[in-house]
């Protein structure tokens, strides 16, 4: 545990300090071990020092307890309106977390690789403090452009809508998580609902925070849009995507490689929004030949 600006952020780490240094940020409420071990493992193998954390409000950094609780429903309807509602924090707090946190680390740059909401945080480190960026991944991403195509509806109304309580009903629980994960999940191999499964179970002995979850939704919706910011990107750039991704489409991942200069777009045929253990390699095997060019 680090603490990084009064906001502690938790972390892990593969490999040697002495290597270029990657930080790995998760998506919306996700954990560090959504980046899996063997991942991390095979990236550290190829000479490099990863920091797997936790955002703030999710896993086992500091959650934001002392904000009040969010009414999604009555917060879109605000929103909508134009009216004015709380807000926590915006994803430019949570890229300025990972600053302190190398800061406190005494590193001075860093590769930034993110996944989904990490995946904004990741362009924000890379536009807003470009001396502190080696290169920057964004995966399964998007800049937030209001013009974009929308997730599909389905998929957003299983987001939004509150799960049931684990400490109540764990069956009912899993079989909610089990089913957004198989919707948004990938079609090129079946899926592994023992990984997930697992994940799920890992997580909740971590921490479950369903309120911290809402405030990071909270943060992306009023960070708004990304473009203005990342047009001034200088640092190589890679943007993974997958082909039929439902919660951010295609366009999302080509909105990014559009707007950052000299960005190189890989997209995946068959991947969704979430990376399975059979992907990653293929996976790692483009971060590692990005990171070394």
């Amino acid at each position: 545990m680090t603490e990084t600006n009064s906001v502690p952020l938790f972390y892990d780490s593969f490999g040697t300090p002495d290597n270029p240094t990657i930080v790995l940020i998760p998506g919306l409420g996700g954990h560090n071990i959504s980046w899996t071990s063997d991942f991390c493992q095979e990236i550290a193998d190829a000479g490099f020092y990863l920091l797997r954390i936790d955002n703030r409000d999710a896993g086992l950094s500091h959650h934001i307890n002392e904000f009040p609780p969010i009414d999604l429903g009555v917060l879109i309807e605000k929103m909508q309106k134009g009216e004015p509602f709380p807000i926590p924090y915006t994803l430019f707090d949570t890229a300025e977390d990972i600053i302190h946190l190398l800061d406190t680390l005494s590193i001075d740059k860093a590769h930034v690789i993110g996944r989904s909401m990490g995946g904004m945080i990741a362009q924000i480190v890379a536009a807003k403090f470009p001396e502190r960026t080696l290169s920057l991944c964004a995966i399964m991403s998007s800049t937030g452009n209001p013009a974009l195509p929308q997730s599909a509806p389905d998929v957003m109304q299983m987001l939004m809508s509150p799960s049931a309580n684990p400490k109540e009903d764990l069956e009912g629980y899993l079989s909610g998580q089990l089913a957004f994960y198989r919707r948004i999940s990938s079609t090129f191999g079946p899926f592994d609902e023992n990984y997930y499964r697992e994940y799920i179970l890992q997580s909740l002995t971590r921490n479950h925070s369903p309120e911290g979850t809402k405030r990071q939704i909270v943060a992306v919706a009023v960070t708004g849009d990304l473009r203005p910011y990342i047009q001034q990107i200088n640092v190589p750039a890679l943007v993974i995507h997958g082909s039929i991704d439902p919660l951010f489409p295609l366009a999302a991942g080509k909105d990014i490689a559009d707007n950052i200069p000299n960005a190189k777009l890989e997209i995946i045929d068959g991947m969704g929004h979430e990376t399975p253990p059979m992907i990653n390699p293929l996976i790692a095997k483009l971060i590692i030949n990005h990171l070394n060019q």
